[in-house]
């Protein structure tokens, strides 16, 4: 049954309605109310025997600000100071942004990306987000959330943690107050979430965006520049300083190494830090096709004939892998020499990603369903923008025509199969990661005009929706089986009970988003967009609002990757980035387009360079070695184990050109080319800056300023006019 028939098709019902909302004193304690009927109470902790003064404002949009403080004449013992929320009804929905399994673990304040605690039954929703602005203040007093589905309990408070795993939080003992003043305070808003489909993340998604991330990013952050001079630094890195190191060359083909680690340098004078063979990845993850596309969008901006003839020896090395009745590895091994020490293709070996549940018998041999859509999408999106080769169009086609077949009935495709039977495995049969094949048989059937194309796509995506989006099970390979393999044995598939959660993924949230939108362009269908929005917001809960004090370098607009783990900043951030602009285009809703921008932004702000001073610090700090021979060394993200500071901690050893430099590359070259460096809505009256330029209305037309202090050509984007390119030296006036 298509999704269609399931769910009105009104884009206004994304909408919450609110009415009035109360935070009142309630016995010996508070009530949370709305219309009059009760969601939750709470009560001020005593802190020692002192109790706290409490202080309720009331803010735009029905939120409440609450703060609790005390004033301490002496040190005081107390290994745990929070506020303890009780629900008055029986949650059907819960969300916290880290799982906290098991009694006495907690959402760490390293995990405070976009902090919330909801919690809603029928439409009753209760937002509950900790104030950021005394987050991490003192070291002594770091802040967490809980939360407890089963006795409907929720709590923000302040205690010292353990991490004695990859990565769940425990309390520890040992906090002591001085004496002096001591603040803990929150935000909170009671409402009705009239959604269809339901979206208990748009309010606070909004909320904590307005409130902290907007002010950040006027203030400057993350950066404020040029960012063409970081894609010049990124390929002067991979394709000259360290060349030997990153580009592997095989005549005709030809691609960027998966990874090198600092040790690699041309000038570390240090033995290696890791044996690993080289290899070259198509894959969900890193995927040298797509940071290709960015190589060759840039080769013909610039007109670079070297980078031209990179861009197409990785165009042709995707073409050269073996099709297996349609299906294709995503690895190569090279191997063998010749003359000009480049690798012979025919004496190479091509597998898959390691990343499988190998405890299954699943090992790299087999083939995974995800990578070759996620591929063949690349393939067709390249052949609809960059040149119309028909060797990509016929190979994604074949694909095609070889993955209809293995639909199963109730619309998903099957992840992982024998490498010779082609028999699927038992595992992730119903799992979101269909939601890339979706998007691209969706995306071929725009180009080819084929129907089949379609009905597929759409009933691959309807599944989704009914399965995993509504339920949350946002499971796919990188879930389980990267180096976070929390809930392997006990929860794939299972919630956990506390949390009522499932272990969480955001590529898989992401790739249920950007399908939702392909589905929508193609059939004008608004509850697909409905959809969308709902799953773009739950996205959003993941993407980072503010620098926390305790991070040692800008993280405004990064992204996590799962309910279960610890990174900042993760190279993923460049995958998102126009995915919100897109939804902007289609709502006008402008958090929207500035998600994006701050998205594409962070996306540079790893590299190793003097453009990024603060992170520089912490590179050097972390690994003396490195030098200007080695800027543009990325890491695809930091504070992956929980641990971050000033003295290196969070740095990461390794830097991969698909996930990390070279994706951010793709991303600014594919986003200047669709938006350009400014673009203009002019049927909404409004103008967004993406490349460090401020645009602010003057008159009838727009004052562009440029932040980065670099005179430049710049390219402007209007959705009813010409694009036009301008040369911007300090201020323009654009009619």
């Amino acid at each position: 049954m298509r999704i269609s028939s399931l769910l009105p098709s009104v884009v206004a019902a994304c909408l919450s309605t609110v009415a009035t909302a109360q935070v009142v004193p309630y016995e010996q304690g508070y009530e949370i109310l709305h219309a009059g009927a009760r969601y939750a109470t709470f009560k001020a902790p005593l802190l020692g025997n002192q109790g706290a003064a409490v202080t309720v404002n009331s803010l735009p949009d029905d939120w409440y600000h609450v703060q609790l403080t005390w004033n301490q004449l002496a040190p005081i013992q107390q290994d745990d100071l929070n506020v303890d929320f009780a629900f008055n009804f029986d949650p059907d929905f819960d969300w916290v942004p880290h799982l906290t399994p098991i009694e006495s673990t907690i959402v760490a304040q390293h995990a405070f990306r976009s902090p919330a605690i909801i919690a809603s039954n029928g439409g009753r929703t209760v937002a509950i987000v900790p104030d950021l602005d005394l987050v991490g203040q003192s070291l002594a007093h770091p802040w967490y959330m809980d939360y407890d589905a089963v006795r409907g309990h929720a709590w923000i408070g302040m205690s010292w943690n353990l991490l004695p795993g990859h990565i769940i939080w425990v309390k520890a003992p040992g906090q002591t107050f001085a004496p002096g003043p001591v603040e803990l305070s929150f935000f909170v808003k009671a409402y009705i979430d009239s959604s269809t489909p339901h979206n208990p993340w748009q309010e606070a998604s909004k909320f904590l965006w307005k409130r902290w991330a907007r002010p950040a990013i006027d203030a400057g952050q993350p950066h404020t520049n040029a960012m063409h001079k970081y894609v010049d630094t990124a390929y002067d890195w991979a394709f000259r300083r360290w060349e030997k190191q990153v580009w592997m060359d095989g005549g005709d083909v030809g691609a960027a190494r998966f990874l090198v680690d600092f040790s690699e340098s041309p000038t570390s004078g240090l033995p290696p830090v890791t044996a690993r063979d080289p290899k070259i990845w198509n894959q969900a993850w890193y995927c040298s096709l797509r940071s290709a596309g960015g190589i060759m969008r840039m080769s013909q901006r610039n007109n670079d004939p070297d980078l031209y003839l990179r861009a197409k020896k990785t165009k042709n090395l995707a073409l050269a892998a073996p099709t297996h009745d349609g299906i294709f590895p995503s690895v190569l091994f090279p191997m063998g020499t010749d003359q000009n020490d480049t690798f012979i293709l025919n004496q190479s070996r091509w597998t898959n990603s390691d990343r499988s549940p190998d405890e299954l018998g699943i090992t790299r041999d087999y083939y995974h369903v995800l990578d070759a859509s996620n591929t063949a999408l690349w393939m067709i999106r390249w052949y609809r923008e960059l040149e119309q080769d028909d060797a990509l169009l016929d190979y994604a086609t074949d694909y095609a025509d070889w993955l209809l077949p293995k639909q199963f009935a109730d619309g998903f495709f099957p992840a992982w199969l024998h490498p010779v039977t082609l028999d699927h495995a038992p595992v992730l049969c119903d799992s979101p990661e269909t939601a890339r094949s979706a998007s691209f048989l969706i995306e071929l059937a725009d180009l080819t005009g084929d129907g089949a194309y379609l009905t597929a796509g759409l009933d691959a995506l309807d599944a989704v929706l009914a399965g995993p989006a509504a339920e949350g099970r946002w499971e796919d390979f990188e879930t389980y089986w990267s180096d976070n393999f929390f809930g392997t044995a006990t929860n794939i598939g299972v919630k956990f009970t506390r949390n009522n959660l499932f272990k969480q993924n955001t590529l898989s949230i992401f790739w249920t988003a950007e399908a939702c939108l392909a589905a929508y362009r193609a059939t004008k269908d608004e509850a697909y967009l409905n959809w969308g929005i709902r799953t773009l917001d739950e996205l959003s809960m993941s993407q980072q609002v503010w620098r926390p004090p305790y991070m040692g370098v800008p993280t405004v607009g990064g992204f996590g990757v799962m309910n279960a783990d610890g990174e900042w900043n993760d190279a993923r951030q460049s995958l998102f980035a126009e995915l919100f602009m897109d939804y902007y285009v289609e709502t006008g809703e402008p958090t929207y387009f500035e998600r994006g921008v701050a998205a594409l932004k962070i996306s540079f702000a790893m590299m190793y360079t003097p453009m990024n001073p603060e992170t520089k610090v912490q590179w050097e700090a972390a690994h003396p070695t490195l030098g200007p021979m080695d800027y543009g060394f990325t890491m695809e993200n930091y504070g992956h184990w929980g641990l971050t500071g000033f003295q290196g901690e969070g740095i990461g050893f390794f830097s991969i050109f698909d996930w990390g430099c070279g994706s951010a590359s793709e991303a600014y070259a594919r986003i200047t080319d669709h938006y350009g460096h400014v673009y203009i809505d002019r049927a909404r009256n409004r103008a967004f800056g993406i490349d460090s330029i401020d645009v602010q209305p003057q008159g009838k037309g727009w004052l562009l300023t440029d932040l980065a202090n670099t005179p430049r050509k710049i390219r402007v984007v209007d959705d009813v006019g010409p694009d036009r390119i301008l040369w911007l030296d300090g201020t323009l006036v654009v009619q």
